[in-house]
């Protein structure tokens, strides 16, 4: 992995500039091209491959991963999802096609832009919850040797999508967020098994963190650096810093008073702090200072808050409407340009 956060120092070491702010991926709406136009609009310094899923199954989380980025493992949907299957079919041909055009639609838009660019996938435990079993309405996630197969294959696919997008956007340094949203629950033993009547085995830290690092660190993954993002509550700050990730972004709102420790432990150790924060009617200035107020709480040093931490909404924008979205995304903008002047502020 990347050596320039794993020894705690930051200035100067990351690929985004201090006072950055980005969003997390999905928007609202069905036009890429209008999508990217917003993005590269209001977030010029950190603008970021949209995931449209209105467009339906093959573009949604899931789908978009499954159907492109897993090699040699098929797969199809159902009326509950998506499902391992015995050979590719118009599923996941559907969801090549739209993977194919966004990427053209990025090239497009992304002409001449040089500075950092973030893609996003689903992970790797986010996928075996998610995902049934060929011939099974069971989770990937009930049998441990389809949880290897599915680590490999996704590991592979995601270093081929790192080297085709850094191929469309050459001068682009490729930024790349991995989505665990059901990370805390499998580590929690909380994901129910099919039937709803029990629940599937708690999968332990290390074995996890093995799972999330062998995707981070594939070929062509490794020499990029790499976010993990969480909008679930019981953020995973020790499972994302064990897999050796690069940055953690999270739902400011959803941490706990308990996760404070492991949060400060992560600034220390030097990641990135993508800090979901910006909410839907919120004003710049307001966004800004719940940031501050929680960095100074755990007793972090301002220093660290400028150039360690990326401002983002809390979660997706897909269910949006197309002008609050893009006001979300200005206001992480605003509040990211902020930060510095209101702590001076709050010093006097």
């Amino acid at each position: 992995m990347l050596s320039r956060v794993r020894d705690g120092s930051s200035a100067g070491s990351f690929p985004w500039a201090a006072g950055s702010a980005t969003g997390v991926g999905s928007m609202p709406g069905t036009d890429m091209a209008k999508a990217m136009a917003v993005i590269l609009d209001e977030l010029p310094d950190l603008p970021h491959l949209a995931e449209l899923p209105a467009r339906g199954p093959g573009a949604d989380m899931v789908g978009r991963t499954a159907g492109v980025l897993l090699v040699d493992l098929p797969v199809q949907t159902t009326a509950r999802g998506w499902r391992l299957a015995d050979r590719p079919g118009r599923d996941q041909r559907r969801a090549a096609d739209f993977m194919a055009a966004d990427l053209d639609v990025l090239a497009d838009a992304c002409t001449g832009y040089r500075g950092p660019l973030k893609i996003q996938v689903c992970g790797p435990w986010t996928l075996a919850a998610s995902l049934e079993l060929n011939k099974s309405v069971q989770p990937v996630l009930a049998d441990a040797g389809a949880v290897s197969d599915l680590v490999a294959s996704l590991a592979e696919g995601v270093a081929e999508h790192v080297k085709a997008v850094a191929a469309r956007v050459p001068d682009a340094t490729v930024l790349l967020q991995v989505d665990e949203p059901a990370l805390a629950a499998v580590l929690d033993g909380a994901l129910p098994t099919a039937s709803g009547l029990r629940r599937l085995p708690a999968v332990d830290e290390p074995r996890a963190a093995d799972g999330l690092r062998a995707v981070l660190s594939a070929p062509a993954v490794g020499s990029v650096a790499t976010v993990v993002h969480s909008c679930a509550s019981g953020i995973p700050f020790r499972t994302v810093l064990t897999a050796e990730a690069d940055a953690v972004s999270f739902d400011l709102g959803l941490l706990r008073r308990d996760d404070e420790d492991a949060l400060g432990e992560v600034v220390e150790r030097g990641l990135g702090i993508f800090a979901g924060a910006a909410r839907s009617g919120a004003v710049p200035r307001d966004t800004a200072g719940v940031i501050i107020d929680v960095w100074r709480r755990i007793g972090l040093p301002d220093a660290r808050l400028s150039e360690q931490v990326v401002v983002t909404p809390p979660c997706g924008l897909a269910g949006a409407l197309p002008e609050a979205a893009r006001g979300t995304l200005g206001q992480c903008r605003a509040a990211a340009k902020l930060i510095p002047e209101l702590m001076e502020e709050r010093v006097r």
